[in-house]
């Protein structure tokens, strides 16, 4: 029974989907009950995960094949904040779209699911189950506006792809197992010295694997089209919540089986992180879609979290960590900004569609110029903190090439960003947008750029709560 506790948010959750299936099937027109209750679903599993879970240094559960520690618990509480504030900000954008039907909260919760199984990993199997699981939400959820061909595309495109990285990863888990006669990480872990270069091939297919779920280059094709296609409210939940689950599955997949063979996987993560971060701010300058330019932006930040993880430390984990969390606020407030540019019904995506917006919307402008400025990294707003924390970990470790790369590419990165603050600020001003949006959109958005503006005066709320998870 006390094993049963410790997962008691996640056994919470899989019986309210099961509970809200029925329920949509039985009760005609009751999206909005089923939208409520998924609300209310989440802030309890919120609360049973705080309760339960947040003050244990570490549990193994189920032959430890699930293990409960700090991190555990902090990216479980992130992840369902990070799904609670996308469903009680997308209810207007589908009613819009007439897509507000008892399949989209489900999705969520289900994802929501994988997801924090996957965190909790400490098992192959487990992970993969809980992989797939999150996957599966997220191939519907991203054609879940079936009217618009786009859409359509950007859903079969992510199925496709993630289909052929998915075979990889199980691929590498396959070898992993063959060579180490294990799935259990603490096992692996202790049969590393008579099969090492063996269990490198396996180490190789798993990290292509989950390169391409955190969209790192160059596994990263599918991110642009599934972004821009997918409803922008999908969107959000792509570029917020799955990143959460998939980096923490990256920390423990190479600091707990593999942590002695940091020299086989460390250079591959170096790639990585150089890669994502110099493409990233390269592909971007030449976009005109906010979501396309959003997705490459996402995929320079990803750089600077796997930068993080390249350095082998305790305090380069802890920095990935408060990245991550700053990036889910900054991108939080961003989408809200972009579900705001509405009128007579439409929603506008593109950079030129924010053409002198301070003329007639100063406030939704000041909060973009915040949030710009802290995706560019410009002090003092939460941004620039976030970047400091990775990168002082990453010259602590005397890896100075990665450092000078991740600053280049963030002055480039810094182009983009500045090119839109113009747009709003000096081009000539569009027609009035909407301004009868939801208390939810507004709050969120009033929330995440106080937030970001006002990070620098209680910094240490956050290290304090990350400071608890030491994998080494």
């Amino acid at each position: 029974m006390y094993n049963l506790n410790l997962i008691l948010p996640e056994i919470f959750i899989s019986l309210s989907v099961m509970f809200l299936l029925i329920l949509g099937v039985f009760k005609k027109d009751s999206s909005q009950i089923i939208f409520n209750l998924s609300l209310f679903t989440i802030l309890i599993a919120a609360i049973i995960t705080v309760n339960e879970t947040y003050f244990i240094n570490r549990v193994t559960l189920f032959r430890d094949s699930v293990v409960i520690d700090p991190m555990a618990s902090l990216m479980k509480i992130i992840t369902l904040i990070g799904g609670f504030l996308v469903l009680v900000i997308s209810s207007s954008y589908l009613k819009s779209f007439n897509i507000f039907k008892i399949e989209y909260p489900i999705l969520i919760l289900s994802s929501i699911l994988g997801m924090m199984v996957m965190i909790s990993s400490n098992d192959l199997m487990v992970f993969y189950m809980g992989l797939e699981l999150q996957s599966l939400a997220l191939y519907v959820l991203a054609t879940f506006n079936r009217n618009q061909l786009k859409s359509s595309e950007a859903g079969l495109k992510y199925f496709v792809l993630s289909a052929l990285s998915s075979g990889l990863l199980l691929y590498g888990c396959s070898l992993i197992y063959g060579f180490s006669g294990s799935t259990n990480f603490d096992v692996i872990a202790n049969q590393l010295n008579s099969n090492e270069y063996a269990l490198t091939f396996g180490i190789v297919f798993i990290l292509v694997g989950l390169a391409f779920k955190i969209s790192a280059v160059p596994f990263h094709m599918w991110a642009p089209d599934v972004y821009e296609g997918s409803p922008t409210s999908v969107t959000l939940f792509f570029t917020m919540v799955p990143k959460i689950a998939a980096l923490t599955v990256f920390i423990r997949f190479l600091y707990v089986p593999f942590l002695n063979l940091i020299d086989q996987w460390q250079m591959i993560i170096v790639f990585l992180s150089i890669a994502s971060m110099i493409f990233g701010a390269i592909a971007a300058i030449g976009q005109t879609n906010i979501k396309r330019l959003i997705a490459y932006s996402s995929i320079g930040h990803i750089g600077y979290t796997l930068a993080g993880l390249a350095t082998g430390s305790n305090d380069g984990i802890q920095s990935s960590i408060i990245y991550i969390s700053i990036y889910v606020v900054m991108n939080l407030a961003l989408f809200s900004c972009l579900l705001m540019l509405k009128r007579n019904e439409q929603y506008y995506e593109d950079i030129d569609d924010l053409s002198g917006l301070s003329k007639n919307h100063p406030l939704l402008s000041l909060c973009l110029l915040i949030i710009l400025f802290s995706l560019a990294g410009i002090p003092p707003l939460a941004g620039f903190f976030a970047k400091f924390y990775v990168f002082k970990a990453v010259i602590e470790q005397s890896m100075y090439f990665l450092a000078i790369v991740g600053l280049l590419s963030t002055v480039i990165a810094a182009f983009y960003y500045l090119r839109i603050i113009k747009i709003i600020y000096f081009d000539k001003e569009k027609e009035k947008y909407d301004t009868d949006h939801g208390v939810w959109l507004k709050f969120s958005l009033t929330f995440s750029t106080i937030l970001i503006l006002f990070y620098f005066i209680f910094p240490s709320q956050l290290i304090e709560l990350v400071s608890r998870i030491n994998i080494i």
